[in-house]
């Protein structure tokens, strides 16, 4: 441990007390060395107990992080270690106070990946457990984000209580923005965490919020619920499990996790008190089911840095790397291979500019000094001295590499030479993009590196034998598998089964079901509204089925606008019909059809000659009548829009 303390303290320079707020001057920014912590195996001799807000201080008896501006006032109180003094058989089962039926309705992140949200209620309260988003797929065309319908939580919003946040991946605090507008409750999690929302919360011009900052082996009382958090490894900082004791039971939530004996941060997973909330009994755990179809072990992240090590070394150009913004850790490793390889760093792209800068700020990059340079400066230096980490390992239209990749980058353009290292697997639904992104790079004449196979890449999420390892510890009473589409789940249900849970104590839910659970029973006994809600641009569930049925319609048929000036007096059209098509058919290659079309229209109309004040009637007509004409001409259903001028 002395020697992990003398190598981190040689190599690593933390930059969290001298980071400017100014984005571009971030990566200007003198350097100050911070002690690096290395007390990371050891358990802590103390669980913090934040009461309703009104903590009672004790003398510490832990080494703890520097505070967050954020951050509320906590008490340092030593706990006795939990025990099961009842000495029941049934595993999880809580027999004070156990009257009442523990509920449990996700929301979201099951049968999908995204949008992951879970409410937990006891009586007259409820807690949610994260509240994500997800991308759209190619049927929701326009559409920017998909959030979970929160219908259920404003329904009862006189009872929810809190939020409580897992870590600060897209997929778990993406919809908390959106959800504040309509619901004001408090909200907890890790620093970082809290860090990433509070910039969210400034694009959406929220104010007034509050964030209450926890750490491991904390504990807040929530009404009935008494909520403790437990350090787990993922592909971000201030990862958390959450254990919620109620008066049932315990449920356990494991958040995205996977079992990294060797992380980066050197914060090992806290293994030690899942094994003793195994032994003293949990009641119902949820757990990620992302990579359950993955045998064996999932790999360490420190891998990933040793092969950015030797590629950024055999390199002569430019390198462009991009990976997910949100992963921290990943973005870390490519810095360090970058100053092992003497290369200037360059962050180019609006979510990698925000995150970095929260995460430089906080003190969770660690850098040497004059590592980072601002994009102006990148044709001052050789090709051979520069890193660009970017956007777009999802091959998303507006971002940083896919603008690149089509030349329309207004600072960067690829050329020959440069190497570009996609560090990041293709989410499903995202595979073409990334392919049509790649092509592009090639045309240019630049090599990519991509794919899990040349070692740029590992899962932040439990493979198989860590999933097992988690059900084997914990050795829950009741089981559901989140966070994955049902084939997952699926999967994870079958692996909890073999492992010895008894299948009627396994459930594998949907997004709505109602999950009522007491100590001797477990029930699905309904469901509440569920589903998705659309952003686009600034509208927020304003488009529906029918809107998204006209913009496929537009899509693939076209539109044709139908223009007629009437004079109301004489009762006779003065000006047209004038037929104008955009997506449909080529209007001067067509001009025939587009003439019958006009007599189809005139023919219509006359029909309406004895009583022509019922203009709606008439562009109902109109849009059925020339609908079948130029579906019977040419198998297409274009939208017709017909807009009659009266004079």
């Amino acid at each position: 441990m002395d020697n992990q303390k003398a190598e981190q303290e040689k190599t690593v320079i933390q930059n969290s007390e001298t980071a400017t707020k100014s984005k571009k001057s971030l990566f200007r920014a003198p350097v100050r060395k911070k002690e690096a912590q290395t007390e990371v195996l050891s358990e802590p001799t103390e669980t913090r107990v934040i009461v309703e807000d009104k903590p009672v201080r004790k003398k510490r008896t832990a080494p703890q992080n520097a505070k967050s501006k954020t951050e509320t006032k906590s008490c340092s109180l030593e706990v006795p270690k939990s025990k099961n003094k009842t000495g029941s058989k049934a595993r999880g089962v809580r027999q004070q106070n156990s009257s009442g039926k523990l509920t449990i309705i996700p929301l979201g992140g099951l049968g999908e990946i995204g949008k992951n949200m879970t409410a937990i209620k006891y009586g007259n309260n409820i807690i949610v457990i994260d509240s994500g988003m997800s991308f759209p797929d190619d049927e929701l065309l326009g559409i920017d984000l998909v959030i979970p319908d929160y219908t259920y939580l404003l329904e009862n919003k006189d009872i929810v209580r809190a939020i409580i946040v897992t870590h600060g991946h897209e997929d778990h605090i993406g919809a908390i923005p959106y959800m504040l507008k309509d619901l004001q409750v408090p909200i907890y999690g890790a620093k970082l965490t809290l860090g990433l929302l509070e910039g969210k919360f400034k694009e959406h011009r929220l104010g007034n919020v509050s964030l209450n900052p926890v750490k491991p082996r904390d504990t807040i009382n929530i009404g009935p619920f008494k909520v403790e958090f437990i350090k787990v490894s993922h592909s971000i900082p201030d990862s958390l499990a959450v254990a919620v004791h109620t008066p049932v039971g315990i449920l356990l939530h494991t958040g995205d996790f996977k079992v990294d004996m060797s992380p980066i941060d050197g914060e090992v997973m806290d293994l030690r008190r899942f094994a003793a909330l195994g032994e003293e009994g949990v009641l119902v755990m949820c757990a990620d089911s992302t990579n359950v179809e993955r045998d064996g072990y999932t790999h360490s992240e420190k891998s990933v840095g040793t092969n950015l090590e030797n590629i950024f070394r055999g390199a002569k150009g430019r390198i462009i790397v991009t990976t997910f913004a949100s992963n921290v850790h990943r973005v870390q490793q490519i810095i360090w291979a970058a100053e092992y390889a003497g290369r200037r760093v360059a962050i180019v792209g609006r979510g990698m500019v925000n995150v970095a800068t929260i995460a430089v700020e906080l003190g969770y990059l660690s850098v040497k000094r004059d590592t980072f340079i601002d994009i102006d400066e990148i044709n001052k230096l050789p090709d051979d001295k520069i890193v660009v980490i970017t956007t777009g390992s999802q091959g998303e239209s507006l971002s940083g590499l896919t603008r690149m990749a089509v030349d329309e980058h207004r600072q960067i353009h690829i050329r020959p030479g440069d190497l570009v290292v996609i560090s990041a697997n293709a989410i499903p639904g995202n595979e073409k993009l990334i392919a049509r992104t790649v092509d592009n790079l090639y045309r240019h004449g630049a090599e990519v590196i991509y794919g899990s196979s040349a070692g740029i890449h590992v899962s932040g999420h439990a493979s198989a034998e860590d999933l097992k390892l988690m059900l084997n510890m914990v050795k829950p009473k009741y089981f559901i598998p989140v966070h994955g589409e049902y084939r997952m789940l699926h999967s994870h249900a079958k692996l909890a089964e073999n492992l010895g849970i008894p299948k009627e104590n396994i459930f594998v839910m949907e997004i709505g079901n109602v999950l009522e659970l007491s100590p001797s029973k477990g029930k699905i006994t309904g469901k509440v509204p569920s589903g998705r809600i659309l952003i686009d641009g600034f509208g927020v569930g304003d488009v529906g089925t029918a809107v998204l049925k006209d913009r496929k319609q537009l899509a693939n048929e076209g539109i044709v606008v139908v223009n007629i000036v009437f004079d109301h007096k004489l009762g006779q059209i003065i000006s047209g019909p004038q037929i104008i098509s955009r997506g449909f058919v080529f209007e001067k290659e067509n001009e025939r059809l587009m003439k019958m079309a006009e007599e189809k229209v005139l023919q219509t109309w006359s029909r309406f000659a004895v009583d022509n004040n019922d203009i709606a009637g008439i562009k109902g007509s109109i849009r059925g009548n020339l609908g079948k004409f130029f579906y019977d001409r040419t198998g297409r259903r274009p939208i017709i829009l017909p807009v009659i001028m009266e004079i």
